[in-house]
């Protein structure tokens, strides 16, 4: 059939062997068919992924799978367990630090004594609990007024003198003790009211303690009703000594009633092991212990250095070391943010690690 038959104006019939521009129907229509290039062009953008994530290596799109709920449950059982394991493994490390920095606490930096008698009060009550502060003299010099927790052994009491041991040995004695083993010493606790060259004295004519000649005013402290003392003394306290008395006078086995023992009533303070500074127990008798302002006096400064058996009934205020509650609790307390932070770190080394390889 001629072109014109089919709808071509005459003329324009192709040559032969030369292809239609018309694409053949059953012949796809690549990107070289310039007529067909919106058509390609298009389909291409429907098929090109709208984000690079979505497009694989070959650059073919993809889909990305996220695993639902149950697909991640297994995992996130994986690493609750890892972590309950993590724990576990933690666990006896703490109880060690715990343990080790409580030891460390109670031998040298602060314990707590019960009180089992009268001797002290009004200021301590029987069963009062005090903390004992064991670091103070390593920064400063006792103090008159303190109140002082020492070893009667050797002065008052038949032994041998304390001396300073070494740090191992105050550690394995410290462990020891606190789970009531050992033997603590004869641990007393007392008033300081004379320091080394200090000539204590009793009685003026208004029957006052003097110290270097100044009347103290007792009134504060002592157990009411109590006099400064009816034993009378005088004595030049010797270096390296301290005079103590109790609070309630009538009934306290103080320096006055050992001043045929040796050092004439006197304590080493050598033999100290800290200052009370805080009732913590129970909690209607929390207050802190405070040097009262009769020791404040400067004249007090002044030396003035100058050239018996116990009575009945009199009460020593002897202590006893209170139970490892205290110590532990304070131990754990610094444990558990020690071994946090070692834990968080050795954890984030170990990630960096990973990254690195």
């Amino acid at each position: 059939m001629s072109g014109a038959g089919r709808g071509v104006p005459p003329g324009t019939e192709p040559d032969e062997g030369v292809a239609s521009a018309a694409p053949d129907r059953d012949q796809p229509v690549g990107p070289d068919n310039p007529e067909n290039g919106a058509e390609t062009s298009g389909s291409a953008a429907e098929r090109q992924p709208d984000s690079p994530a979505a497009t694989g290596p070959s650059g073919a799109a993809e889909t990305a799978e996220k695993p639902d709920g149950p697909a991640s449950g297994p995992r996130r059982g994986r690493r609750r367990k890892r972590k309950k394991r993590s724990f576990w493994r933690e666990f006896p490390i703490l109880v060690a630090v715990a343990l080790l920095l409580a030891v460390v606490i109670k031998t040298f930096a602060v314990q707590a004594f019960f009180i089992p008698s009268g001797s002290m009060e009004n200021t301590l009550e029987i069963n009062d609990r005090v903390l004992v502060n064991k670091l103070v003299y390593d920064v400063r010099s006792i103090h008159r007024g303190d109140i002082v927790v020492f070893n009667g052994d050797g002065s008052w009491d038949p032994g041998s003198v304390p001396v300073d041991t070494n740090f191992v040995v105050k550690f394995a004695d410290g462990f020891a003790s606190m789970f009531g083993f050992g033997h603590p010493g004869d641990i007393l606790i007392k008033r300081v009211i004379g320091l080394p060259g200090d000539h204590v004295a009793c009685c003026n004519a208004h029957g006052q303690v003097t110290v270097n000649g100044v009347p103290l005013s007792e009134q504060s402290y002592l157990y009411p009703g109590d006099v400064p003392s009816e034993a009378r003394f005088n004595i030049v306290v010797p270096p390296g000594r301290l005079w103590v008395m109790g609070d309630h006078r009538l009934i306290s086995d103080d320096s006055r009633d050992h001043m045929g023992d040796p050092g004439g009533g006197t304590v080493p303070e050598s033999a100290v092991v800290g200052r009370a500074f805080v009732i913590i127990w129970p909690p209607s008798r929390w207050r802190i212990l405070p040097i009262p302002a009769t020791f404040q006096q400067p004249q007090l400064s002044a030396s003035s250095a100058a050239g018996s058996a116990a009575a009945d009934g009199l009460l020593s205020a002897r202590l006893q070391p209170a139970g490892p509650a205290l110590p532990l609790s304070l131990g754990f307390a610094v444990a558990i943010p020690v071994t946090w932070l070692q834990r968080r770190v050795r954890l984030r080394v170990a990630r960096r690690r990973a990254d690195r390889s």
